[in-house]
């Protein structure tokens, strides 16, 4: 692992991207074009905000997120690897995966044609993640920050056998208000929810956040729209190499037992994910690659 001074010597762009320290010997990039303003903490890969210049924080972050080794970051964009959720036969074995506890290598940082900035990420297998997982792999994380947020987790598997794995890019949006928002998208989709028994339809055009959700649509790969109307806006989510789109907002009584959200903090975030998990879980065969996308910005 490269130190500060390494890290912007090698891979820093002037008046474009920077390295900084600033809590808990974590490293944060720090990105600012004409387009937007970014941030990436290197623990774990996560985005923890973007902000394109028209516009309020796309991201939500808690501000009671923990910013320390061993535990993961609450907010912004959490890589799950190389499960989502609980692992299937270890409850031992961390939520969402290790990736999002593990220091991942800056492997290139450049800038577009269209003065977009591009970073890669890449956490490879070693003798920490095998702890975990038994297998060879290398996953990449590329994001591009432009006039839209693209971020791109690539899994290559390195074993002479293979392997399946499950994963989330598990975005939290800010919000001005929960009662403020809808999501569109969905129509027609097949879900099932956590909370609720059974199987289910999205018949309305538009979800509205009322209660606790914990949404897992099936078989889709459709882009959803998240309208603001306070903050006068349309947050575009976009996804590819996925077939499950999750929307999860915990709700005032699990948020309240939730350690590191804030009492209130349903109120100002919805997640919606781009995951491959339940009946999209990827199998990969020695050398092959799967790559799931998601692309975040304002609809136009």
């Amino acid at each position: 692992m490269y130190n500060i001074d390494q890290l912007n010597a090698k891979f820093g762009i002037e008046g474009e991207l920077i390295f900084t320290k600033p809590e808990n010997n974590l490293i944060f990039l720090n990105i600012s074009n004409k387009h937007a303003d970014a941030e990436v903490c290197l623990y774990g890969a996560h985005l923890t905000s973007f902000r394109p210049h028209n516009t309020e924080e796309i991201l939500w972050m808690s501000p009671k997120s923990s910013f320390e080794q061993g535990k993961p970051i609450r907010g912004g964009i959490p890589v799950c690897f190389p499960w989502f959720g609980p692992h299937k036969t270890d409850q031992e074995k961390p939520q969402h995966g290790f990736g999002r506890l593990m220091d991942w290598e800056v492997t290139e940082t450049a800038t577009g044609t269209e003065d977009e900035t591009l970073l890669k990420l890449q956490l490879c297998s070693s003798a920490a993640t095998k702890v975990y997982w038994p297998y060879d792999f290398c996953a990449t994380l590329t994001v591009i920050v432009g006039k839209t947020l693209e971020v791109n987790l690539k899994v290559s598997n390195l074993s002479s056998i293979p392997f399946e794995y499950s994963c989330a890019l598990h975005s939290y949006f800010n919000l001005s208000g929960i009662g403020n928002i809808s999501i569109s998208g969905l129509q027609g989709a097949n879900y099932h929810n956590q909370l609720e028994p059974g199987e289910f339809i999205q018949e309305s055009p538009k979800i509205e956040i009322q209660k606790a959700e914990t949404r897992h649509y099936h078989n889709t790969e459709t882009t959803c729209i998240i309208e603001d109307t306070w903050f006068k806006r349309k947050i575009r989510v976009a996804k590819a190499g996925s077939k499950i789109t999750t929307v999860w907002n915990p709700g005032k009584e699990t948020c309240a037992i939730i350690g590191d959200l804030p009492d209130d903090g349903y109120l100002t975030f919805v997640c919606i994910e781009a995951v491959n998990a339940f009946d999209d879980i990827i199998i990969l065969a020695p050398g092959e690659s799967h790559t799931t996308q998601a692309i975040i910005g304002l609809e136009e």
